[in-house]
């Protein structure tokens, strides 16, 4: 019976829109909705009433949590209507709960300032993509912003391979199956070989972490599928290095070749606190060129970052570039961009020349065009 009722409560916060829904002893669930409190046209709740509530969604760690230190909080999914935050309370020796909901709404390409040359990337027929940073620099949202792109302009079958799901996918013009690591799924490589014979067109990888993981990945993106990744590295050149040294040395040459072939982009991002206040993404984009090809298969990584440089036409660019250029316009502190920079001396001593009125100006189109 419990359930009824607590789906019953989330069904009118998700139809009705609102930001937060208040349990307590005492008077009806009251929701919040354009700021003010409003009570809904129930019964007058009672002790019993919130504790049957709380437990029937509360998972059973949470409910010792309450027990020991009066309060908890978690988050869960109502379907796939939406997820919710929860506090659950103790107040005058009674249980209250409030539930924010997590609002599904995905960012645009804009929003997120992402480098445009990903919707060109993403149309492709096949290939590896990968989304690189250090933990909580936003690659799942970015990711998220991607899926659900082609899920309103392509008709695609995409399955992700995700440990948690934080995004929830609704099928539009694509048909997407989200597994969950641990619940659907046991493991990422397990998830990925089974996918192969799913009919995907599109496939996410949540983690590449493993050498398995990663040569499944690379493989299924020779066969003709999209795959997208994320790996905690920073920068492009890290991340190509990163792939290749996980393999045994003598195997490094055929995944050269291998990821030479299969590599369409990679997107290196790190966040940064935003003045005066709220977060912003600086992007490294390096978008896979013959040239770049090249020197992934002839073990010149060395050599990206310079490419990178020189492949702005392609819409490329390095990270520090975009540093630098959210320090210039005002966006960042100082000290917050040398902080994410992977080459912190140099952008050190280019603020300090931009400072005296010193730009190191963007080389002019024609100088670019000596491929």
């Amino acid at each position: 019976m419990a359930n009824l009722q607590i789906d019953k409560l989330l069904e009118t916060v998700v139809k009705e829109k609102v930001s937060d829904l208040h349990i307590t002893v005492g008077q009806p669930p009251v929701v919040r909705m354009g700021g003010h409190m409003v009570r809904l046209e129930t019964k007058t709740l009672e002790a019993d009433d919130t504790v049957s509530l709380m437990k029937s969604i509360t998972p059973e760690r949470n409910q010792q949590e309450l027990q020991e230190k009066g309060g908890t909080d978690f988050g869960f999914a109502f379907g796939s209507k939406a997820r919710f935050r929860v506090a659950v309370f103790k107040q005058r020796g009674c249980v209250g709960l409030v539930l924010r909901r997590i609002p599904n709404e995905f960012l645009t390409f804009e929003q997120l300032g992402l480098p445009p040359v990903i919707r060109d990337l993403i149309q492709r027929p096949r290939g590896l993509f990968l989304v690189t940073g250090p933990t909580g620099s936003g690659k799942t949202t970015s990711l998220a912003s991607m899926i659900n792109w082609m899920n309103h302009n392509m008709d695609h079958h995409i399955i992700t391979l995700e440990d948690p799901i934080e995004y929830y996918h609704e099928h539009k013009k694509s048909t997407i199956n989200q597994r969950e690591v641990g619940v659907d799924v046991p493991t990422f490589a397990e998830g990925l070989r089974r996918a192969l014979r799913m009919d995907p067109d599109v496939i996410l990888v949540g983690e590449m972490r493993d050498l398995e993981t990663i040569q499944s990945a690379i493989t299924a993106a020779e066969t003709g599928h999209v795959v997208f990744g994320t790996l905690h590295t920073t920068g492009a050149q890290g991340t190509v290095d990163r792939i290749i040294d996980v393999f045994p040395t003598n195997q490094q040459e055929q995944i050269r070749t291998q990821l030479s072939v299969s590599i369409i982009g990679i997107l290196s991002q790190a966040l940064l606190p935003r003045k005066p206040k709220g977060l912003v993404a600086a992007y490294e984009m390096l978008v896979v060129t013959p040239a770049i090809a090249n020197l992934i298969r002839e073990a010149k990584t060395f050599r990206i970052n310079s490419a990178i440089q020189t492949g702005r036409k392609y819409g490329m660019q390095l990270l520090d570039d975009a540093l630098f250029n959210l320090w210039k316009n005002g966006l960042c502190e100082e000290k917050d961009v040398l902080f994410k920079s992977n080459n912190p001396g140099e952008l050190k001593a280019r603020i300090e020349r931009a400072k005296k009125g010193l730009f190191d100006d963007e080389p002019e189109e024609d100088d670019e065009d000596d491929e």
